[in-house]
């Protein structure tokens, strides 16, 4: 680029707003507004917990609603429907003996191929059925040459303690850092984001296993199925919480440092601090004391430290706060505890004595002084289970196996199809989209409008959901009267579309004339003329995280930014689905638009927000024009529980059916015929119609924009 026109670029940046807003020399706007938007939802969310919890007046109105939320719960960690419940297969593979108990080093399948690695803790000499803890770890590293010897290896001193007091006591490894080594990671830093739209959490995992680790402690004589408490710190803290909001058969339950409110994890920041073990997927919107509420009225003593940076102080009193007004209905204030002790995020002795003296007020009805610390008395060999990990393990693949995934069966009448699409439709509404805001007032705005290179150009904003005030870009020939226009054509742009599509809008709005085609060839020429086309209306969008409102640029912080909104029950390509539909309406909304045929164009991830909007923005009969849409949602855009009910595919069949729309598919890279046979298959269903119908275009040039 010549030095004159870099100074005439520069000149047109100062003089001409970009599209969508000014050309932004940072991400600091776009990252106060995600920033604002995520305080504004979490309070909403935590107002709609606290006004449930508060509301409930009686023991038999909370008991009304607890079988609907804990369904919920099983949902929103993978469990619904509940995996069966197979032969656990259980082995004992030796024995570690103290001279006041033995230790059985075991393990149990909890489903086919899904491996639990365990030490069985029980007291010598102890007669009858025992009171039982099922002490669930937290992350804790204990590998040597290679070697994963289980997290149940660091967290022996509980198992020991329990013993020695005359319980037993089942400690079992989780997946991440077990002796069969799985992931926990997936979003965390692994960018499996996939695991949000198949709608799994290894929490899912964890709380089926300690579902199981139930079965099994069932089977052993020395266990008192009537007095089975479950503990745990950090992530088992976490894992505590789920199997005693699920499984009443566990009386007592004192969770370590496993919970706090969403203020915390999305305000504060301490979503950062977690990996994904931590998080049901939110499908509900959920604030985290309807999980402790769940366990209500049984004993529960809440415990953490008062200097725990990633379980704050204040979030734990909160969810303390909620949780006692629940107690408090059954009468039963007593069995609610908040132990907090100083410290921080870490296994201390002063909260193991807490933890001691609750189970042994309300396992064994006894207030014995604690008279002996928790100690670790076993090298890490000692308690090793597999000498040779199985080679039928599933455990290092659970997260592809253990949420069903959508099938791909068509529908082998048309009849079949109809009754199938509408509960298919809805269930994607709710499952994926259910916590879409109330539709706001668009008030679109008309904030600019200039005439140059025989282009009308005028710039629009609306509001698509607070704090989004987001910006439509129209371009039309000169003298057009949009009342006489015979089209419009709305831009979907992504990241790449809106830089190039910018430069282009920012170069056609200014009054310079310098020959600009030698600097940016054919494309710009290209885009001038589509801008010029007879009786059309072009119209250009961004959504939120895109262009003026982008995000920090930060992989790390983006990657926690997309965590956050899956807390609040989103995605963020949900919530640009949400942008898109707005921006349908902001359409109509423009002076002789309203009822004007409208195509539907976007690349890439913006192919999928533009195909997604189509389907919930209530209009029919678009024309979609995608370009290289992903033929699976593991590629994206990524939405919550997506890909157990359907894909890609599937919402372009809906498209053609529902919508009654003209979709055309185009492929400038890979391209796949068998990937499309689903729409394909429901087209042929449906027969010939006027206006609707599928066009697969493979192709090997970019299109244009």
């Amino acid at each position: 680029m010549t030095r004159l026109t870099v100074v005439w670029y520069c000149l047109v940046l100062l003089i001409t707003p970009g599209l969508l807003g000014e050309d932004l020399p940072s991400t600091a706007h776009g990252d106060a507004l995600v920033a604002k938007y995520f305080r504004q939802e979490t309070q909403r969310l935590a107002d709609r917990t606290d006004k449930l919890l508060a509301g409930m007046q009686s023991v038999a109105q909370w008991e009304a609603e607890k079988p609907k939320l804990r369904h919920q719960l099983f949902e929103m960690l993978g469990l619904d429907p509940l995996p069966a419940k197979t032969d656990l297969q259980p082995v004992i593979t030796g024995q570690v003996e103290h001279e006041e108990f033995t230790v059985d080093k075991l393990h149990f399948q909890s489903s086919p191929g899904l491996y639990v690695t365990g030490n069985f803790y029980r007291p010598k000499n102890a007669s009858g059925p025992l009171p039982t803890v099922l002490y669930v770890c937290g992350h804790s590293v204990n590998k040597k040459d290679g070697i994963s010897y289980g997290n149940k290896v660091g967290y022996q001193h509980h198992g020991a303690w329990y013993a020695r007091q005359g319980y037993a006591c089942l400690t079992i490894d989780t997946l991440q850092l077990g002796e069969i080594e799985g992931l926990h990671h997936g979003t965390y830093k692994e960018g499996m984001w996939w695991w949000l739209t198949r709608g799994y959490t290894p929490a899912g995992v964890e709380a089926w296993n300690c579902i199981r680790a139930l079965d099994y402690l069932e089977t052993r004589p020395e266990v008192d199925k009537t007095r089975i408490g479950v503990t745990g710190r950090s992530g088992g803290g976490a894992y505590s919480w789920y199997i005693a909001a699920l499984d009443e058969r566990i009386q007592v339950a004192v969770p370590t440092a496993g919970i706090t409110t969403l203020k915390n994890h999305i305000v504060d920041g301490c979503i950062e601090g977690h990996c994904d073990c931590m998080f049901q997927v939110n499908t509900y919107g959920w604030d985290y004391a309807l999980v402790a509420a769940l366990v209500a009225p049984r004993p529960l003593l809440i415990a953490n430290t008062d200097k725990d940076t990633i379980f704050p102080l204040d979030g734990v009193v909160e969810v303390h706060r909620q949780v006692r007004h629940i107690y408090d209905l059954y009468g039963k204030p007593e069995q609610l505890g908040l132990c907090i002790t100083e410290g921080p995020h870490k296994d201390t002795q002063e909260l193991q004595v807490h933890e001691f003296v609750w189970f042994n007020r309300f396992l064994k009805q006894s207030e014995t002084p604690i008279d002996k610390v928790a100690t670790k008395f076993f090298e890490p060999e000692q308690l090793r289970v597999f000498e040779a990990l199985p080679a039928d393990q599933r455990n290092t693949r659970i997260q592809e196996e253990f949420v069903p995934a959508a099938p791909d069966a068509v529908p082998a009448t048309k009849a079949e199809w109809e009754s199938r699409r509408t509960p298919w439709l809805a269930t994607l509404y709710q499952k994926s989209f259910g916590n879409r805001p109330v539709m706001p007032w668009i008030d679109l705005k008309e904030t600019a409008s200039v005439t140059q290179r025989d282009i009308r150009w005028t710039d629009y904003e609306y509001l698509s959901e607070e704090p989004y005030r987001l910006s439509l870009v129209t371009a039309s020939p000169e003298g057009l009267d949009r009342a006489h226009a015979e089209r419009v054509v709305l831009h979907v742009l992504d990241q790449t579309e809106w830089e190039r599509v910018n430069q282009f809008i920012t170069m056609g709005k200014s009054l310079a004339q310098f020959k600009l085609e030698a600097e940016f060839g054919n494309a710009w020429l290209a885009f001038l003329e589509q801008c010029r086309q007879p009786g059309t209306v072009h119209l250009f969008m961004t959504p939120r995280g895109v262009g003026p409102t982008e995000w920090t640029r930060d992989a790390r912080e983006r990657i926690h930014i997309r965590r956050r909104f899956a807390l609040l029950g989103r995605t963020d390509d949900s919530a640009r689905v949400w942008d898109v539909t707005q921006a349908l309406l902001a359409r109509q909304a423009i002076p002789g638009l309203r009822d004007k045929p409208l195509t539907i164009q976007g690349e890439r991830q913006a192919a999928g927000w533009a195909l997604y909007a189509a389907l919930l923005g209530g209009g029919t009969g678009y024309r979609l024009d995608l370009t290289d849409l992903p033929a699976t949602h593991r590629d994206g855009p990524i939405f919550l529980n997506a890909d157990r009910f359907l894909k890609p595919p599937h919402a372009v069949a809906f498209a053609l059916d529902v919508d009654q729309s003209a979709v055309t598919l185009r492929f400038t890279q890979s391209f796949r015929q068998e990937d499309w046979a689903f729409p394909e298959a429901i087209e042929a269903l449906l027969g010939a119609r006027d206006n609707a119908g599928l066009t697969l275009e493979p192709m090997r040039t970019e299109t244009g924009p």
